[in-house]
């Protein structure tokens, strides 16, 4: 895919489109299918990590998720402003381990005229929780959508 609408510059409509389309994306959990909303030259840092590339983002991706069990993620548009957007966002998840863990972190995401992400920054703080107080329980309802999602 060489583009990716809604395209730059965003309003506020086009700007909640894009945050719901991503959060829908990684909750799916394939690598593969995160990976095509970004450049092949994509820059990240996550975290303490620097990638470049969807090869690289793919293979990060992939090694996450395999470590990240019932892993369900919300994100929020917190600005935008021409072909970028702030998002903030939380995600929870149970490690190897049997701990569960609540995320959160703000990402600063900027984009190609052709809607495609060529950067991506993003910090992240987690904290451990027990089963009983998680939030987040797989992808978000329909009745929780901001905007109705486009017909595809």
């Amino acid at each position: 895919m060489t583009s990716r609408p809604p395209f730059p510059p965003f309003d506020e409509e086009t700007a909640q489109l894009k945050v719901q389309a991503a959060e829908d994306a990684w909750n799916t959990r394939d690598p593969e299918r995160v990976a095509l909303a970004y450049t092949v030259d994509s820059v990240w840092r996550n975290r303490d990590r620097f990638l470049v590339g969807r090869d690289e983002i793919t293979a990060f991706l992939r090694d996450k998720w395999s470590r990240e069990g019932e892993y369900a993620l919300r994100k929020e548009l917190w600005d935008f402003h021409g072909p970028r957007i702030a998002v903030r966002f939380q995600y929870e998840c149970q490690t190897l381990d049997g701990q569960w863990w609540r995320s959160y972190g703000n990402e600063l995401w900027e984009f190609t005229a052709e809607g495609l992400m060529a950067r991506r920054e993003a910090s992240i703080n987690d904290v451990p929780i027990s089963e009983a107080e998680r939030r987040i329980f797989g992808p978000r309802p329909e009745s929780e959508r901001r905007l109705p999602l486009p017909v595809r």
